[in-house]
């Protein structure tokens, strides 16, 4: 189903530079975007986190496949295994805990940012495969089930 909706001249212009950068139509470009505008997971954010997102769409297609490649650091990999090593043995400190929580936080920041990259590149018309999951990324999602928000459940 078709509908026609006036918009200002200043948000078409603005659909036709992206649309430019992108390498879409512009009709395209405004559909996408009443689609984002609509997406609940991303209205539940805080305004940083939506607008880091939102900022996204404007980048190249070289710079979102990098952000789509990015890996959590070997450090912060090797910190969170064994903060959970310590939670699943119940030897982890008050300490420990913010610091796994933060881990995991930064994690989901970062999955958030890869899937966001991977959505943009697929909508531009790439082809997104994704590789077998690492241990360090099962962790992380062993991690999020594990602790909601600081609370342990």
């Amino acid at each position: 189903m078709t509908f026609t909706i006036p918009i200002s001249d200043r948000l078409y212009e603005k659909a036709q530079r992206i649309a430019a950068q992108t390498a879409q139509s512009v009709d395209h470009v405004i559909e996408m975007g009443l689609a984002d505008a609509f997406d609940q997971p991303l209205i539940d954010l805080p305004a940083d986190e939506r607008a880091e997102l939102r900022a996204l769409e404007y980048l190249s297609d070289d710079a979102l496949w990098t952000m789509a490649r990015e890996q959590l650091q070997a450090v912060k990999q090797a910190r969170l295994s064994t903060l959970m090593d310590k939670h699943s043995g119940g030897t982890i400190s008050a300490t420990e805990l913010e610091e796994l929580t933060q881990l995991v936080e930064d994690g989901d920041r970062l999955t958030l940012r890869k899937a966001t990259a991977m959505k943009l590149l697929m909508k531009r018309g790439h082809r997104i495969a994704l590789a077998d999951e690492t241990q360090i990324e099962f962790r992380l999602d062993l991690a999020v089930k594990v602790i909601l928000g600081n609370k342990i459940v």
